[in-house]
Order: C-alpha cells, then sequence, then structure tokens
C-alpha cells in the first residue's frame, strides 16, 4: 500500500505541475512534438534514448525549478534578494537543460528533416 501511495503522490505532483505551470505545458507540447517526430522519422534505439533521456532531465528540472520556488514563497511571501537568487538559480538549471535538450534534438532531426525536404 505504502508504494502504491508513493506512486499516487507522485502523479499528483505532476498534474500540480500541469495545471499550474505554463512552462510545464510547453514543455509538454514540445515532448509529444519530439516523439512524433521520431516516429515519423523512425529514428534508431540509440536516438530514442537519447531524446527520453532530454524529456526526462528537461521535465525533473521544471518540477525541481517549482517546488524550489513553491517552497520559497511558502519561507518568504515578500520580495528577498537571497529568495530571488535561489529562484534564479534553479531557473537556470531548467534553462541548461532545456538548451542541452534543444542542441540534442537538432543534432538528431534537423539531418532526418533536410534528407526529407532533399527528397520532396
Amino acid at each position: 500500500m505504502k508504494l502504491i501511495k508513493s506512486f499516487a503522490y507522485a502523479l499528483h505532483g505532476l498534474k500540480i505541475c500541469f495545471i499550474s505551470e505554463l512552462n510545464f505545458r510547453i514543455h509538454t507540447v514540445l515532448t509529444i512534438i519530439a516523439v512524433i517526430l521520431a516516429i515519423v522519422f523512425n529514428v534508431s534505439a540509440f536516438e530514442w534514448v537519447a531524446i527520453g533521456f532530454c524529456i526526462a532531465f528537461v521535465i525533473a528540472m521544471e518540477m525541481l525549478n517549482t517546488s524550489i520556488e513553491k517552497l520559497c514563497d511558502v519561507i518568504h511571501q515578500e520580495f528577498h534578494p537571497g529568495i530571488k537568487k535561489v529562484k534564479d538559480i534553479a531557473a537556470g538549471a531548467v534553462l541548461v537543460s532545456a538548451v542541452f535538450s534543444l542542441i540534442t534534438g537538432l543534432i538528431i532531426f534537423l539531418p532526418k528533416i533536410i534528407a526529407y525536404f532533399k527528397s520532396v
């Protein structure tokens, strides 16, 4: 029962992020696009692993950023320069993961997209 409750709490966390965070929804849409492109271009098993890692990396970083922001808001409701630094650093971590994932996506998909348009 405890394991099932743990999964329920984790799924509830995903739901909270999806409902309350615009950036999480944007990442979800980009995830769907990446998966569709991977299917359309029939990527290799290794490329699927890279895409899956990037998706998980960005989603997890966005969730950590959200949890840090929410915790900071509970600790200090008004503006505080120290809290701002913490939030900015967490947002920077999401940016690093998103840029890495974008570069990975370009490495995987750009040659396939170029080849497709050359063949048409």
